[in-house]
């Protein structure tokens, strides 16, 4: 008789509808352990038996995180439980939040989603710390013609992602040719469509698209000569990865989680907040397309030295790897 396989809970308080990282990350975990593993995604834990569960973000998942330990007879590291931190987890709430302090303390694993993210935990609770990047396969690039050098940037209209750098550097540029900058992302925040609507009235070289299906912005990404990054706070942004992977350098803002997914020595990086400094650097791209020595064809060298993080089957070895460290000592009732 076969053996039962192990049962895994994935818990993301992001649905499908949301369509956002948090939620990709749950769909293609899960797919990464069928055929291992029985896997089921679910907003909350309603007490199913399961052998491990991988919470992602310590704060808005931190109810299912406190019933999983209490269940399993454990006040701290209690076996079977892997936490995902996400960006707003590891640079917000981890400090500040109580529910989330304690999802650290509950957890048996705590996993990150770049390389500086173990840097952001307290010290006591850095050996609990794994990298697992998240991944996108490997596109062809596609044929970027020589002028207007397009822009694009992906991530929903909200203040962590600090989309007021972007416009501000639109305004800065409208004196210019020869740049095409398309916005994407579904607006989460009433003022903050004003604004980009405002841009649009006032930057006719800027498009605000609205948010789009995965597919469509992966080919917005693909065609583009350059994404952009604005954000403030961020876990492992997986447009940065999308980009990467479909041979799209990237321009963005020095933060922790930037740093963590393009690396330390970049070439790429602007200061938070900096339109003035993205400006320049969107500038210098359009200027250099054409020259091996430039900033573009520099930033395009770096990014492919680091694709290969983002494969999907490292990906996949990590998560599994996670599961089974994780099953080994859960023995869930029937």
């Amino acid at each position: 008789m076969a053996a039962e396989l192990p049962r895994v809970c994935i818990v993301s308080p992001a649905t499908a509808a949301a369509n956002n990282g948090n939620w990709h990350t749950a769909a293609r975990w899960a797919q990464m352990l069928q055929g291992n593993c029985a896997v089921s995604i679910a907003q909350d834990w309603d007490g199913t038996p399961a052998h491990a569960m991988l919470a992602l973000h310590a704060r808005r998942s931190a109810p299912a995180i406190a019933r999983w330990a209490q269940t399993h007879g454990a006040t701290h590291d209690a076996p079977g439980l892997a936490v995902v931190l996400t960006g707003t987890d590891l640079y917000r709430d981890i400090q500040t939040d109580a529910q989330a302090q304690a999802s650290l303390r509950l957890a048996h694993a705590l996993v990150v989603l770049q390389e500086c993210g173990p840097d952001a935990l307290p010290p006591s609770m850095r050996s609990k710390a794994r990298v697992i990047f998240r991944s996108s396969e490997s596109h062809a690039p596609l044929p970027k013609s020589p002028s207007p050098l397009r822009v694009v940037m992906v991530g929903h209209l909200r203040q962590e992602k600090a989309p007021q750098t972007l416009w501000q550097a639109a305004q800065l540029l409208r004196g210019q040719t020869g740049i095409h900058i398309e916005h994407i992302g579904e607006a989460l925040e009433p003022a903050l469509a004003e604004q980009a609507q405002a841009c649009m009235a006032q930057c006719a070289h800027y498009h605000w698209r609205g948010g789009l299906p995965h597919e469509a912005t992966l080919q917005a990404i693909a065609q583009a000569h350059v994404l952009v990054h604005t954000s403030r706070i961020e876990g492992g942004a997986h447009a940065i990865l999308e980009a990467v992977c479909s041979g799209t350098p990237v321009l963005a803002s020095r933060i922790p989680g930037n740093v963590g997914m393009l690396g330390l020595d970049y070439d790429g990086y602007f200061a938070l907040g900096d339109a003035a400094g993205l400006a320049q650097l969107l500038l210098r791209c359009r200027d250099g397309c054409a020259q091996p020595q430039g900033l573009y064809a520099q930033i395009q060298h770096q990014c492919a030295q680091r694709a290969p993080l983002f494969a999907p089957a490292a990906e996949a070895a990590a998560v599994q790897a996670l599961v089974r460290t994780l099953c080994m000592p859960a023995n869930p009732s029937s």
